[in-house]
């Protein structure tokens, strides 16, 4: 029978030290790469806020600008509000912004909105802006949710909810609970789950179990029974227009896909005219008109 050398024997042969010298150090070397790995996976689980919110501080005074006002006040703010050109708003939108900055950023929304004769707030996070609060999906979904119930209850309807890339996320998660009171969603440049955005960015790394935020967009809007439209950037690097588009096929009627050509995460903005917003407010709008009464001249899917 044959038996194992002991590491006396092995180290009599000729190179049985250096065997072992090898094998010690290789064995130092995945135990250390296995505890930097581990570590770094800690890292990421404690400290991931910091790798998805992006929050800018201002006062209120600094936020408020070209026509924007302190929603609902200033001493109560959740955000900023802008009124149409015309002499009543024919329906309120409300903006949950990106990751970073704060709300006083999107002012390119009022701008844009206004002109067709909506009121525009432009929704503010807990610890984004002056807003005191926590990051993280569970806070913002909760406030956002408490933003669309007040936002209903002073100004009615049609209420149209617009979110972009994180906002995105926020806005099919708080609109769940109060779908009866909304008009249509806008959603720009999102994802589908969450975890597959990490998943692109990060594919070494176990994401589904490290991500304490879900944004499960499929999950959050499959009964949502509104007009959703979803907006894509062509060459968006950050969420790849393959996440949008497949939110959008899991999605009931009524819904649109607009793909922005040539746009990337941050610039599909500059590539819009009003004609386009006139075209997806009204697609928007048409579930609060009379029943029957559906624009069906809308593509379900239009390039720009």
């Amino acid at each position: 029978m044959l038996r194992p050398l002991s590491s006396s024997a092995l180290r009599s042969r000729p190179g049985g030290s250096r065997c072992i010298a090898t094998a010690a150090a290789t064995l130092r070397i995945v135990v250390l790469s296995a505890l930097s790995y581990l570590i770094a996976l800690t890292g990421i689980a404690m400290f991931q806020n910091h790798l998805l919110y992006f929050p800018d501080q201002a006062s209120v005074a600094e936020m408020v600008s070209g026509g924007l006002s302190p929603w609902p006040t200033g001493s109560d703010f959740r955000g900023l509000s802008a009124e149409p050109l015309a002499s009543s708003a024919r329906a309120t939108a409300i903006v949950f912004h990106g990751n970073a900055g704060h709300a006083g950023h999107r002012q390119f929304y009022a701008e844009a909105l206004t002109r067709l004769g909506l009121r525009v707030i432009l929704a503010e996070y807990p610890a984004y802006g002056p807003r005191a609060g926590e990051l993280g999906e569970p806070s913002l979904v909760a406030d956002a949710e408490q933003t669309i119930a007040l936002a209903h209850a002073r100004h009615g309807g049609p209420l149209l909810v617009i979110g972009e890339s994180l906002g995105a996320g926020v806005a099919a998660a708080a609109s769940v609970r109060h779908r009866e009171a909304i008009a249509g969603l806008l959603l720009i440049t999102p994802w589908d789950r969450l975890e597959h955005v990490a998943s692109h960015h990060y594919p070494m790394l176990p994401v589904k179990w490290l991500l304490r935020d879900r944004y499960d967009s499929v999950g959050h809007l499959a009964t949502i029974g509104r007009p959703v439209l979803v907006v894509v950037a062509g060459d968006d690097q950050i969420v790849p227009s393959r996440f949008g588009r497949a939110l959008y096929d899991s999605l009931v009627e009524p819904k649109r896909l607009s793909v922005i050509a040539g746009a990337a995460h941050n610039d599909w903005f500059d590539r819009l005219d009003e004609a386009w917003w006139r075209q997806a407010i009204d697609f928007l709008l048409a579930g609060s008109r009379r029943s029957g009464d559906h624009d069906e001249s809308s593509p379900a899917c239009w390039h720009f």
